[in-house]
């Protein structure tokens, strides 16, 4: 004998329905201070599971302060512990500033991988993205110039301002790479590959930071030579960050530094947000 059950339409209740139905209050959308840290946040994430990316803030001063100091000490200074007194905050504002084109690089990549579309489609303040770039960019920053003020110490590289002229020079120049990085991302914004920004992040780093006071005296080079070195805004940040080390807080380099970052900030801040809004 076969029993044949007959199937029942399930209809909801009106309660059920109402309950799904009913239109909840919307979560809060987040705070520009909240949604850059967020994206702060997955930079750092993106070093966590990659943690190659931390090459250019750990090998490459080491081997850059390594390298100069015993290739230009002697001859320049008379031994490699002298010139290590003079040399290593420029060195250490060379590589952390050269390490801000990375910030210019990764927008382009990920600019290239679409990531940046759906960022866009997100309800957050529009620059968070960028800024929280560069806020996780800020950790490499403090990392480099960490790992070659030890390689410093270890050399005999004693500042002569003790722990708040070191903390001074180091924010100084945390500042100025954080303002100067506002460059490659607008450069990471309008070119068209990684290759091309680094390309042209090289092309502008390399004079900025040779042709300057990180390495000898500007007296000793020629007049014209001079009168470049004396409007880089590197050979100011390196006497700002120099002079605090040593104690002395030379005044008039320090209010150049952070008048010039203010002038990054404002001029290619407002350059990247008009790009990145018509991209």
């Amino acid at each position: 004998m076969t029993i044949t059950t007959e199937a029942v339409p399930y209809t909801p209740s009106s309660e059920t329905l109402a309950a799904v139905l009913t239109r909840g209050d919307r979560p809060r959308r987040p705070s520009a201070w909240s949604a850059s840290v967020t994206y702060g946040w997955r930079a750092m994430l993106k070093i966590k599971h990659v943690p190659e990316q931390l090459f250019d803030v750990t090998a490459f001063p080491i081997i850059m302060t390594l390298m100069f100091t015993y290739l230009f000490g002697g001859a320049l200074a008379g031994s490699p512990s002298e010139y290590l007194q003079f040399f290593l905050p420029g060195i250490m504002v060379t590589s952390v500033v050269m390490i801000t084109m990375y910030t210019g690089v990764g927008l382009n990549t990920d600019i290239e991988k679409g990531v940046f579309d759906r960022f866009r489609t997100l309800p957050v303040w529009r620059p968070s993205a960028l800024i929280g770039m560069i806020f996780g960019d800020v950790l490499r920053y403090f990392l480099a110039a960490s790992v070659i003020l030890a390689v410093g110490l270890v050399l005999g590289f004693r500042p002569g301002g003790g722990v708040p002229g070191v903390l001074g020079g180091m924010a100084l120049l945390i500042v100025f790479s954080f303002a100067f990085s506002w460059v490659w991302t607008m450069f990471g914004l309008i070119l068209r590959s990684e290759k091309s920004v680094m390309g042209v992040s090289m092309m502008v780093l390399f004079p900025l930071t040779f042709l300057s006071n990180v390495f000898v005296e500007p007296r000793t080079m020629p007049g014209w030579l001079q009168a470049f070195v004396s409007v880089n805004p590197i050979t100011h940040l390196v006497g700002a960050v120099r002079s605090t080390m040593e104690g002395d807080w030379h005044l008039g380099e320090i209010t150049w530094t952070l008048v010039a970052s203010a002038v990054f900030v404002a001029i290619f801040g407002t350059l990247t947000m008009y790009f990145y809004n018509r991209k």
